[in-house]
């Protein structure tokens, strides 16, 4: 496809695999994004979409805004790139405090990555890293959720509860990873906002933590809201509760907010009982 031309259809979709889709429905009957302005996306056969999913959870700000393309651009011209090893780029740093002013209590360490998916991956070698720095190197259990999903590396679809991707890559997991129940209870289904019951699934983990030695768990990983079975809204008092098993017990609680976060669900989650 030419640089002049981007609405036409290329000469070959076959050499593009596409990521969870149905490759060979798609490419008989192709939807191609040619444009995108605020919340709207163009396809070529000229019909107007709204973005409901903001990309892939990563444009919360819109799409072709005119001052983000500005300031790209002018950073590109610049200096586009510098590897982050042994030196920096002052406007790394510049950013990192400004995202710790937004962070709520003592979350104030910034570690950049590419996706969510790597994101979910760091945070797992970052926490069983920081047990073995306190001398506590035994801890290696890990405790997921179900329907829950973290990505698609090794590490995150290990925790993650996405059946049909655990069975699929079953036998290259993390073998010491065990999942909590999800929240999604049947009288939640048409109810706006937390529900009101359901917080005592939190004991699943203390159950677990009695089971295979909580001195044993390294970490214990939930979506705050789960994105990818529905938006599922955890149980009033369900987050807090995990937060008091993970601290009774030396647990790291991690929080996957790749789609719940920054700005979508306003104060909500962000709360300081949480830290």
């Amino acid at each position: 496809m030419s640089s002049e031309n981007r609405t036409a259809v290329p000469n070959s979709l076959n050499e593009h695999w596409m990521p969870f889709t149905s490759n060979k429905d798609f490419k008989t009957n192709a939807r191609l994004i040619t444009e995108a302005k605020g919340v709207y996306l163009k396809t070529h056969h000229g019909k107007t979409q709204i973005d409901g999913s903001s990309g892939l959870f990563c444009n919360p700000l819109g799409h072709g805004r005119k001052e983000i393309t500005n300031a790209v651009t002018k950073q590109l011209e610049q200096l586009d790139y510098v590897q982050p090893f042994q030196q920096g780029f002052g406007g790394s740093f510049e950013l990192a405090t400004k995202i710790s002013k937004h962070t709520p209590g003592n979350l104030n360490r910034i570690f950049y990555t590419i996706c969510g998916s790597s994101a979910v991956e760091t945070a797992i070698k970052i926490a069983i890293a920081y047990h073995r720095a306190k001398g506590d190197g035994k801890r290696f259990r890990f405790i997921g959720r179900e329907r829950a999903y973290h990505g698609m590396h090794i590490g995150g679809t290990s925790v993650g509860g996405m059946v049909n991707n655990v069975k699929t890559f079953a036998s290259i997991l993390m073998p010491c990873v065990v999942h909590i129940r999800h929240t999604h209870l049947p009288e939640h289904k048409f109810i706006s906002g937390q529900p009101e019951t359901g917080a005592e699934i939190a004991n699943d983990l203390e159950r677990i933590c009695e089971n295979f030695g909580g001195e044993n768990i390294a970490a214990c990983i939930v979506e705050p809201v789960a994105g990818s079975t529905g938006c599922l809204v955890p149980p009033k008092g369900y987050l807090e509760k995990l937060r008091e098993i993970c601290d009774k017990h030396g647990i790291l609680l991690i929080f996957d907010e790749v789609i719940c976060g920054w700005g979508r669900m306003d104060q909500y989650l962000l709360h300081k009982s949480l830290v």
